[in-house]
């Protein structure tokens, strides 16, 4: 195993502040994992006292991610991926997925906290053939990804590219322009590459998704859930595949694979809707 690139030369904070709790740090304590702190935990349990079964539905995230990489390899046959947003190195992380199927694939991880940062060189291996690489920068600024020196050095733009936003979108308010954002991202990919996005919606129980919403904001975290229709207005510029943007467990389960973490089967429905699209 080769260790992969890191990207330390951003303008973001390198310091852990343990007295905030963090994205990727909550969900890492919703998978059961230990980089977390008593400030993450505390937020986790408030959002978990809405949304019960919010742990079955991140572990259910995290399984359609690895049927997302698994779909883009053998039905659209991309084997590059820019994973942003992709939190603390877990089991089964992007490039783990995808070198099983193919070992020359290639991955970029992208994300803020550094915490994420701290680990990312000791737990994001790759192997021989292939290659990962992480990048420390925000999606707010898709400029300080498209330019960095990781993604030239690990990912040819001239080649398709499946680009990962498994939830992550929620963080952006429609004033800062997510379609935008992901439109800058896309058009900086050829014809053939793929958008993968998962997000939390309140379709489904708009009173617990609110006040779980509220939990973050009080904690200075943007949430903002969105419906189906602005979940699939989000996919622009691509055409989504089947069967289209559905809950996260009618993605595709022919492609599962044994989870490495147990999910309740009578949780219920995930409240996120998640799909695949392909740029024409």
């Amino acid at each position: 195993m080769s260790d992969g690139d890191d990207q330390t030369g951003s303008p973001l904070p390198v310091t852990i502040d343990t007295t905030k709790p963090h994205e990727a740090r909550f969900y890492d304590y919703w998978l059961g994992g230990a980089d977390n702190y008593p400030v993450d935990r505390m937020l986790g349990d408030r959002i978990a006292a809405h949304v019960p079964t919010i742990r079955t539905m991140v572990r259910h995230n995290r399984a359609f991610l690895g049927r997302a990489v698994r779909y883009a390899i053998t039905e659209l046959g991309i084997t590059q991926f820019l994973d942003i947003g992709t939190g603390l190195p877990t089991a089964r992380n992007t490039h783990e997925v995808a070198q099983e199927v193919d070992p020359a694939a290639r991955v970029v991880y992208v994300d803020k906290d550094p915490l994420v940062l701290a680990h990312a060189r000791a737990l994001m291996a790759s192997t021989r053939e292939g290659k990962t690489a992480f990048i420390h920068a925000d999606l707010h600024d898709p400029e300080s990804i498209l330019t960095s020196p990781a993604l030239a050095d690990t990912i040819d733009l001239d080649r398709p590219v499946a680009i990962t936003l498994t939830m992550i979108m929620m963080y952006f308010r429609d004033s800062d322009d997510p379609h935008g954002i992901i439109a800058r991202l896309l058009a900086t990919v050829p014809s053939g590459s793929s958008l993968t996005i998962s997000h939390p919606t309140a379709d489904f129980n708009p009173t617990a998704t609110a006040e779980a919403a509220q939990a973050c904001e009080r904690a200075g975290i943007t949430m903002v859930p969105r419906t189906r229709a602005e979940i699939e207005n989000l996919f622009a510029g691509t055409e989504i595949v089947e069967p289209g943007v559905v809950t996260l467990e009618d993605w595709h389960p022919e492609l599962a694979e044994e989870s490495l973490y147990e999910v309740d089967p009578d949780a219920g429905p995930a409240w996120i809707w998640a799909g695949v699209g392909r740029k024409p």
